[in-house]
């Protein structure tokens, strides 16, 4: 079923973000947020895992880094320079412009 929702614009965004990073569609993860609301209870995450990258309980990105895989880890400067430049995107495409 289809339905309108007027949200506030930074939890639309922190919702967009979270499904991103978990690799799932923005309508599943606020069909699990409105069930877990209704339930009361946690429905089981998807956990995206991809080149050393996983999304926590919390729905947060973690990046593990192992020795063995020849890749260096990411510093937390590098880290909000990578979601700066995400959340830039996503303002560009919202309004229209070339990302």
């Amino acid at each position: 079923m289809k339905t309108t929702l007027d949200l506030p614009d930074h939890l639309v965004r922190q919702t967009k973000q979270r499904a991103l990073q978990q690799g799932r569609t923005l309508k599943e993860l606020v069909a699990e947020y409105i069930r877990q609301g209704l339930h009361g209870v946690k429905s089981p995450s998807v956990i995206a895992a991809s080149d050393g990258v996983t999304v926590d309980p919390a729905g947060l990105p973690v990046f593990r880094s192992e020795p063995a895989s020849g890749r260096p880890g990411i510093d937390l400067e590098t880290a909000l320079q990578l979601e700066q430049r995400g959340l830039e995107l996503e303002d560009l495409r919202r309004a229209g412009l070339p990302a």
